[in-house]
């Protein structure tokens, strides 16, 4: 039970600032000491995962990410969404940025102590985000004052402030390290893993039943021989009801990808709507996110910032793959399933090539080819934003400003005198670094990461590198990686050398070997 205590007009003090807002038919009130600014909504609202119904989402302003409470929201759920022509009144409390919708600003009020009343809470009562009432004109205006604290902790917000000072110190140790994920979409939103987490992303196989199998757990994989649980995306980030029932068997979308991630002994597959593209970034771009929630809110180690990319939310991979469901499907599908290796030999012989395997892209160019990713800076995009250069041969797109570096864009069709590539491809663009310089290689589309181990590469036939039988990339390729699987599975990539291709650019544009 709470009440209204009018103060009375013996105990007028100074004054107090307060900003206020509309929200419908009602007046909000909020110290002015606390709004650190007021925004129009912004172009791109991202939408933060296992977040309650009353958060409209998340954007980044100046190095900080900002969650938007939908306060219409908050006291009616069903209230509806906000609209481009709303504002965001930025709150700062205690070092806890929030951002609050309403639907316009007011004004400035300068308001006496017997103007207002406070709001009391009776003990063990839950205190809602109303702190009081100002009333003006003669009581024919009423204004609800908003309590900073209360709308900076709904739904107890978990230590951001020990968030915040954790990303700080851990921005520190690692203060210019270079660092790459793999950012891949689910619904409306970008995540990314860590490289590291990552095994192998992989098209959609055929997923097999098993008993584990629930609104979580797709099925089973054979992957490299051993039994690998499928978990949907869409469902870790939005749980389904207790007891729900597994879906349906469906099909999947030509640009669905499944993400092999590993970490100690445990592997799990992902299966997401895209995989986007190979993002570089520092540990001091890392934004910590407050969470308005406590749902798995350890598995978001942060949110990167790209424009060119938008806000990608970074996962923290060890969070996942030890939460509780997750270690229990890995678990539940070694041991109900026998790996489908021959033999306890050809274990031991995996276990000791493990150390010797190497990471690669492949990405189509009429054919499949794989490139080294450690010979690859980062995948971005195709942008029309490439300046022509003039005088240049015409496979030299062009110059591509990329966060303030040039990068030179080859078209690789146009270097092997291929066609054009079709309209309304997936053309992707690979950056290569060598030196100061950067180049960006054109492809129709990054399709795969995989890991095959050293001995699966071999020195390429001759007839493959005779280049009056083949004019294309392949008649510069010495090697190819032979890719183990059954029936169409089986593959043999020819591996794409990026110093070869710079020592022809030199040869047909010497300006490069200057």
């Amino acid at each position: 039970m709470h009440m209204l205590e009018q103060t009375t007009p013996d105990a007028a003090g100074p004054t107090e600032l307060f900003g206020s807002f509309v929200l419908g038919p009602d007046e909000f009130a909020l110290p002015a000491h606390c709004i650190r600014e007021v925004v129009n909504y912004p172009d791109k609202m991202t939408a933060l995962p296992l977040s309650p119904p009353f958060l409209e989402g998340m954007f980044t302003l100046r190095g900080s990410v900002i969650p938007v409470v939908n306060l219409g929201r908050v006291f009616h759920p069903a209230a509806p969404a906000a609209e481009p022509s709303h504002k965001i009144a930025i709150l700062d409390y205690e070092g806890v940025l929030v951002g609050i919708l309403f639907h316009a600003t007011g004004e400035i009020l300068r308001v006496r102590a017997e103007q207002r009343s406070t709001l009391s809470y009776a003990s063990g009562e839950q205190h809602g985000v109303v702190a009081g009432t100002i009333l003006l004109d003669d009581g024919a205006r009423l204004l609800q004052v908003l309590d900073p604290a209360a709308l900076a902790r709904i739904e107890n917000v978990p230590q951001v402030l020990a968030l915040q000072g954790a990303h700080r110190q851990a921005a520190r140790r690692h203060q210019g390290e270079r660092r790459q994920c793999v950012s891949f979409r689910v619904g409306s939103s970008s995540f990314a893993l860590e490289m590291g987490a990552i095994q192998e992303i992989i098209r959609v196989p055929e997923i097999q039943p098993s008993v584990l199998t629930s609104a979580l757990c797709l099925g089973r994989i054979n992957f490299r021989g051993s039994p690998v649980g499928v978990v949907c995306f869409h469902t870790l980030l939005s749980p389904a009801p207790a007891g729900a029932a597994a879906p349906p068997a469906r099909a999947f979308l030509p640009d669905q990808r499944v993400v092999i991630a590993r970490i100690d002994d445990a592997t799990i597959g992902f299966l997401v709507d895209s995989v986007d593209n190979i993002v570089n970034f520092f540990s001091e771009e890392i934004m910590p996110i407050p969470m308005l929630g406590k749902a798995r809110a350890g598995m978001f180690g942060g949110c990167i910032s790209k424009p060119e990319l938008g806000d990608i939310i970074l996962l923290e991979h060890r969070q996942i793959l030890s939460s509780a469901e997750i270690v229990a499907m890995r678990t539940g599908h070694a041991n109900l399933y026998p790996k489908d290796e021959p033999g306890a030999a050809g274990q031991d012989a995996q276990r000791a090539r493990r150390n010797q395997r190497q990471v690669y892209i492949t990405f189509a160019l009429e054919n499949t080819y794989a490139v080294e990713i450690k010979q690859v800076r980062e995948i971005i995009d195709y942008s029309d934003a490439i300046t022509h250069t003039p005088g240049m041969p015409p496979f030299m797109r062009g110059m591509l400003n990329l966060r303030q570096q040039m990068v030179s864009v080859i078209d690789l069709r146009c270097l092997y005198q291929m066609a054009p590539a079709p309209p309304g491809g997936q053309a992707k663009i690979l950056v290569i670094e060598r030196g100061q310089d950067r180049y960006g290689l054109l492809v129709d589309a990054v399709e795969n990461i995989m890991t095959v181990n050293d001995n699966r590469r071999f020195t390429a036939p001759k007839i493959m590198r005779n280049s009056s039988v083949n004019d294309g990339p392949r008649g510069e390729m010495e090697e190819v990686i032979d890719i183990e699987g059954e029936g169409d599975g089986h593959k043999t990539l020819s591996v794409f050398e990026c110093d070869r291709l710079l020592q022809r650019l030199a040869r047909e544009m010497p300006a490069l070997a200057a």
